[in-house]
């Protein structure tokens, strides 16, 4: 399908819309404002920045990310992966941390999205992609513990040092925010998905604890203060930005850009199989790129497109991209109208929205598939992936369960099949094709698989012993494709053969390997009288020329 302006996916979207379609897009942006509120709370606390940064987020996001956007079903906004990878890097650099590295990598996303490499993102494979969101998810779980007990317990490098750390050290469980938490999380489990449907359980779960806290007097750790403010008094500055030591947010910044872009792109797959329309990838990448350059200069945390959000705005008869930009005035409109309410809410409840949230994101249809049937690459792909992401960092999982993927994919297609056999002249008699003789030093091979460079050892094996061959020709029908290492291994075979007397020829060559062959001189050094369209013609040919060895 050809690419498409921002101006035409407008036109796509807006040229039958009606006074009915915006009163279904209110109805979806109010729904989803209702499920977005209470994880922007929470993930802006997640990401070790503020509840009010993770409100501004799911503002600005929703308006500019929904309004640039490449599909009319995204909606943008903080999430649990990206809170994953933000409270390691508040952490180590604090906020001015995420607010950079978060710029970088939206001048890095709006890089990829105009230099139209976004297809490139989804080459990573799947088990990879799911190990690392199971592994997201435990570290969201894991950095919740404390909130969830009332407790606060040493930080630690990485998610599985912190959760080894409360086997080590004593504490004493705050029971108070246990049940506070509990309440949440079992409103969340509890609630039937009918009721869900109608009032996001994670809301209603949160207005609970909060007025139970309320009611009993609790001490339990609240929000506290949301200023009524789009543009956050922490915030990044060109003034306080280290351009001196920006090599340090290198790592942090590439795992962003891959995160964004990976779930913003798994977003928009999702949401294209529920609607039947695509996602134009590098407008949306474009989109995130823009937005998340400019949300740090508001004091938000970096934002990337949202499953959840997107697909409950999709359910609720959402049209266009107005959704997003509904959705967002909402949640603007709370900032002013419920900060009061909102101020009250004890983290212990946010916590409990958390560890439901991240027990849900796990793929757990993709985990159940590859464990169900056995796919032993993929699970140790999975289980890799997962183990590296909360024992290393974000950056090192992904590089090296794509390495392991990689190299467990190179070495299954590298495994071209050869199969070598004589010419059965009675067979060919059979089928009508006349030949004038028997000839036992005509042979054929049938080649299956693309002919690389980590093929041609097999390749050069199989043709080890050519003595007393007239003729050998490669039926290259099931051959897709051939690189420079496969030319350079054909030019040799030819050399072998024609020492010896012998002839090289082709038969059924795809056209992009023959032009790789043209390109690499081996058509005209063997000869374009050589290259036929079946291994019939082919042995025909070969006959009438005559044999040496006969």
């Amino acid at each position: 399908m050809p690419r498409r302006s921002l101006t035409r996916l407008y036109k796509d979207e807006f040229s039958t819309y009606s006074m009915a379609k915006f009163q279904q897009d209110l109805l979806a942006g109010i729904t989803v404002a209702a499920v977005a509120l209470p994880l922007a709370l929470a993930f802006g606390v997640a990401s070790g920045a503020t509840a009010a940064a993770g409100l501004v987020t799911a503002i600005l996001a929703g308006l500019l990310i929904g309004a640039l956007g490449g599909a009319p079903y995204q909606i943008s906004g903080p999430t649990g992966a990206m809170s994953a990878v933000l409270i390691v890097l508040a952490q180590r650099y604090g906020l001015e941390g995420i607010w950079v590295a978060g710029m970088l990598s939206g001048f890095l996303l709006l890089l990829i999205g105009i230099l139209r490499l976004g297809r490139f993102i989804a080459f990573i494979p799947s088990a990879v992609i799911s190990g690392f969101t199971s592994g997201i998810a435990l570290i969201i779980f894991i950095g919740q513990i404390d909130n969830f007990l009332g407790i606060k317990t040493e930080a630690a490098e990485t998610a599985a040092l912190k959760f080894i750390g409360y086997f080590k050290s004593g504490f004493t469980p705050d029971w108070q925010s246990v049940v506070i938490g509990s309440v949440v999380v079992l409103t969340m489990l509890v609630m039937p998905v009918k009721w869900n449907a109608k009032f996001p359980s994670s809301l209603l779960g949160l207005i609970l604890a909060t007025l139970l806290n309320w009611i009993l007097g609790w001490p339990t750790q609240i929000i506290e203060d949301i200023p009524q403010t789009l543009i956050l008094q922490d915030r990044l500055s060109l003034s306080n930005i280290p351009w001196a030591n920006l090599s340090d947010f290198i790592a942090p910044t590439l795992t962003i850009t891959a995160l964004g872009a990976v779930e913003s792109l798994l977003c928009g797959a999702v949401g294209s199989n529920m609607t039947g329309v695509r996602m134009q990838a590098n407008q949306e990448l474009i989109a995130q790129g823009i937005g998340n350059m400019v949300i740090p200069f508001f004091g938000g945390v970096p934002a990337t497109a949202a499953i959840a959000r997107s697909s409950v705005g999709i359910k609720s008869g959402g049209q266009t991209r107005m959704v997003s930009i509904i959705h967002a005035v909402v949640i603007l409109l709370s900032m002013f109208l419920l900060t009061p309410l909102m101020e009250k809410i004890p983290l212990a409840a946010l916590a409990g929205v958390l560890m439901v949230t991240a027990i849900r994101m796990s793929e757990w249809d993709s985990i159940k598939f590859m464990f169900g049937n056995l796919f032993k690459t993929d699970m140790i792909a999975f289980i890799v992936t997962m183990l590296a992401t909360i024992v290393l960092n974000l950056t090192q999982a992904i590089l090296i369960g794509s390495f392991l993927a990689g190299a467990v994919f190179l070495n299954k297609i590298a495994s071209i099949s050869i199969e070598v056999q004589e010419v059965d002249i009675d067979r060919l008699k059979q089928r009508g094709i006349e030949t004038e003789g028997k000839c036992n030093h005509v042979r054929v091979a049938f080649l299956t698989g693309p002919l690389f460079f980590a093929a041609t050892g097999q390749f050069n094996e199989a043709f080890s012993n050519l003595r007393e061959t007239h003729a050998l020709i490669l039926s290259m029908r099931g051959m897709p494709l051939i690189d420079t290492a496969g030319i350079e291994a054909l030019h040799k075979l030819y050399e072998r053969l024609h020492k010896q007397g012998g002839a090289l020829m082709f038969a059924g060559v795809h056209e992009n390997a023959k032009q790789m062959m043209e390109r690499g001189g081996l058509v005209k050094t063997v000869g374009e009288e050589n290259f036929f369209w079946s291994s019939d013609q082919a042995i025909v040919e070969a006959e009438r020329r005559g044999c040496p060895f006969c």
